[in-house]
């Protein structure tokens, strides 16, 4: 590991003074993945600005049907709320799939938005689920946050505080994990609300997250697994690797799609 120095933050305002301050600083949290490409030398920032100890950015809250997450609220307590649970269980069990539990409980959903790894579970959420990402500066919509692969419309310093959403009427998310990583080798997420059907794909898209617009118009006219069968999921925009080539994800696409539909009833 490259030689870097640490800051502690104490609050929101400090972060970004002390990032500011830096030539290459980078925001850290949970580390799961920064951590590593350290280890790794594949990254080498001047400096480390730690948000774990910052109040304003943890913890969950939720008044009525809309939920606020502050961005350093790890996956383990994303998963065992009550209060989400009751009016989102589908971004519970999600939270629950993530990793194992070292991950769950040191891994930060703010982290996983910003990083943007194109086989991690919460963009697919924040997209079908129409989220808003608040950071210091302002709120952007998850349509307008993923840009493509680990990029996202964050600019430099800006550091994202929370998440927010209004909870769906139904929403279901189901994955295929790779056996080693747990990273979903295809994952999708479905929402229905008043306003119709969003529907994203999370590991498999050659540039990442991304809503799958055919099946979303197929199940607001029939919410039902099966109206997932007349759907073709083109593979030429898809991720072909070691672990699996572009025609099976696309099969993939199709069967988590209905296993989603399916658990959100």
């Amino acid at each position: 590991m490259y030689q870097t120095n640490y800051h502690r933050a104490s609050s929101i305002d400090e972060a970004a003074r002390m990032i500011s301050g830096t030539s290459e600083g980078k925001y850290v949290s949970g580390g799961m993945t920064l951590i590593a490409t350290m280890k790794q030398r594949l990254a080498a920032p001047s400096d480390l600005v730690d948000l774990r100890h910052i109040p304003a950015m943890k913890g969950i809250n939720v008044d009525g049907r809309k939920a606020t997450i502050g961005a350093a609220t790890p996956h383990a307590e994303v998963a065992a709320s009550s209060a989400l649970r009751a009016i989102c269980p589908a971004i519970c069990n999600l939270a629950g799939m993530i990793g194992d539990p070292h991950v769950r409980h040191m891994g930060t959903i703010g982290g996983s938005v910003a990083n943007n790894d194109p086989a991690a579970d919460y963009p697919s959420a924040m997209l079908a689920l129409g989220a808003r990402i608040i950071t210091n500066k302002r709120e952007i919509s998850a349509d307008d946050f993923f840009t493509g692969l680990f990029e996202t419309a964050l600019q430099d310093g800006e550091l994202i505080t929370a998440i927010s959403f209004e909870a769906p009427e139904k929403a279901g998310y189901a994955k295929f994990p790779n056996p080693a990583s747990r990273y979903a080798m295809t994952g999708v997420f479905v929402a229905r609300t008043g306003g119709g059907v969003r529907v994203a794909v999370t590991g498999a898209g050659s540039n990442g997250v991304f809503r799958q617009r055919d099946m979303e118009t197929a199940l607001a006219a029939n919410w039902s697994p099966s109206a997932i069968a007349a759907v073709d999921v083109d593979p030429s925009g898809l991720m072909s690797d070691l672990h699996a080539s572009a025609e099976y994800r696309a099969n993939l696409v199709k069967v988590m799609a209905r296993r989603a539909v399916a658990g959100a009833g």
